[in-house]
């Protein structure tokens, strides 16, 4: 294996598949991220079972959750005889006769995912002596995971500076442009180390309203008013954008849904306590569809809260 040309954690990725697989010869090598109950496929070597990039399992179905508990081996050439394998799941989906397994781990001890392997037919119980190179293997890839999300934080500061240059005038937010900018930073970070993120959709109700009844000196109060709550509600490593006019966005940034959840009610409080009447969508990124997906869905679901909320008034 040549490590000359690794660029950082995909390239070396690649290079280890393709090493273990030319090695141990199992049909499908892994890398995967765990999310929650979300099982995320990040790279592959697949010789038979068809698993692509963005992929998504259940965690709790597969092989790797028994085997990150050390309740079962992390090389089990007949895994039919080990009894968390042979039962878990994830057997009624795809054959599998023998797996491979090994932790990747976060700067925080904590859990990233897995290295791991899968073939349809049973090994010899010699590759258990090679447990200590898949050790290795996955200790190196959780360095340099380590070492590249550090980098990356910077590089997501470098590009929110840049950024700010293309900047709304009258909110200070981003603009439509630096929105579109960020978003597609982000989705490659997402594909890369499969984070999850949320993206909303804001639009106030009665702008044109405030704009013909009361001014458009009072409207753009209403704007930044608006702005500079979502600002403050928002998390610091958040991205809040006005599209122009009435819509705003938000791109929660490595949040699952949970998180995501609480975000919407924290927005939602703060126009309550403004007495400001906006329609929010929201939609998670998922893994096989992209943050320009989810950005649709949720512009979708803003517009059908919007026509909830006329039907509710009139």
């Amino acid at each position: 294996m040549n490590n000359s040309n690794f660029k950082g954690f995909q390239d070396a990725g690649e290079a280890i598949l393709k090493f273990l697989y030319q090695r141990f010869g199992f049909n499908l090598w892994m890398i995967t991220r765990v999310e929650g109950n979300d099982w995320i496929v990040l790279q592959s070597e697949d010789h038979g079972y068809d698993v692509k990039p963005g992929q998504v399992f259940s965690w709790a179905d597969s092989f790797c959750s028994h085997m990150v508990t050390g309740k079962a081996p992390k090389i089990a050439p007949r895994s039919e005889d080990i009894p968390l394998y042979a039962s878990a799941p994830i057997n009624q989906q795809v054959s599998i006769k023998s797996y491979i397994g090994q932790p990747l781990i976060k700067e925080d001890g904590s859990l990233f995912g897995t290295l791991c392997a899968i073939d349809p037919q049973p090994k010899s119980e010699e590759i258990t002596q090679d447990l200590e190179m898949i050790e290795l293997f996955g200790n190196l890839l959780s360095h340099i995971l380590q070492a590249e999300l550090r980098e990356n934080e910077k590089i997501r500061q470098c590009e929110r500076l840049e950024a700010e240059a293309l900047s709304d005038a009258l909110t200070g937010l981003y603009n439509r442009r630096a929105w579109e900018k960020l978003l597609y930073a982000e989705e490659k970070r997402c594909q890369r180390y499969g984070h999850a993120a949320a993206v909303f959709f804001i639009d106030l109700n009665n702008l044109k309203q405030v704009n013909d009844q009361q001014g458009h000196v009072a409207g753009d109060a209403l704007i930044q008013h608006t702005a500079s709550l979502l600002r403050q509600t928002a998390r610091k490593n958040d991205v809040v954008a006005r599209l122009g006019g009435d819509e705003f966005v938000i791109l929660s940034i490595e949040t699952d849904e949970v998180g995501a959840k609480t975000l919407l009610k924290r927005v939602m409080h703060g126009f309550e306590q403004a007495d400001i009447s906006a329609a929010i969508g929201f939609a998670m990124r998922h893994p096989s569809q992209g943050l320009t997906n989810a950005a649709q869905e949720a512009d979708k679901k803003m517009f059908e809260h919007k026509r909830a909320m006329k039907a509710e008034s009139s």
